[in-house]
């Protein structure tokens, strides 16, 4: 195609793909949050709803789920198992049947205090300088943002 530059012979080396790199980091990284989340009692997806709800909350399951990036079918049983366990509550948005609220209980505030020490913890895990990780944070929410929106 005229105007388009060959790519290099080893553009589709999968070491060279980002998506790649991407997809074992992440899966790295969540295993190192397992152990820690563990004594918790929280999954990885359960712990960023506590994130998300320490934050914010009292939040809409719509605007939780937009903030999570994830599809309300997949987010639904996590804040369903979350209810069930104690952690959260839904309360009814009023004059709205179909809309709710969710807030962490006295036990999901409870449960932030012991949630400090996963921070230090995956830090020391990774064995990354703190300003590397928050770099790389910043990197891959200038990706997201470029996803989400094109390019910035």
């Amino acid at each position: 195609m005229p105007g388009m530059e060959p790519l290099p012979e080893d553009a589709l080396e999968l070491d060279r793909q980002v998506c790649f790199a991407l997809a074992v980091a992440s899966r790295g990284v969540i295993g190192i949050y397992r152990p820690i989340l563990e004594p918790l009692g929280l999954t990885h997806p359960q712990y960023l709803v506590m994130l998300a709800l320490w934050g914010d909350a009292p939040l809409r399951f719509k605007d939780l789920a937009d903030m999570l990036r994830m599809d309300p079918a997949t987010l639904s049983p996590i804040v369903k198992r979350m209810e069930q366990y104690g952690l959260i509550e839904r309360t009814p948005v009023e004059g709205d049947d179909r809309t709710f609220h969710l807030a962490p209980t006295d036990a999901g505030r409870a449960l932030r205090e012991e949630a400090l020490a996963v921070p230090p913890a995956v830090i020391e895990r990774l064995g990354l300088p703190v300003e590397r990780l928050m770099a790389l944070r910043d990197e891959l929410t200038a990706v997201i943002e470029a996803v989400d929106h094109g390019p910035i």
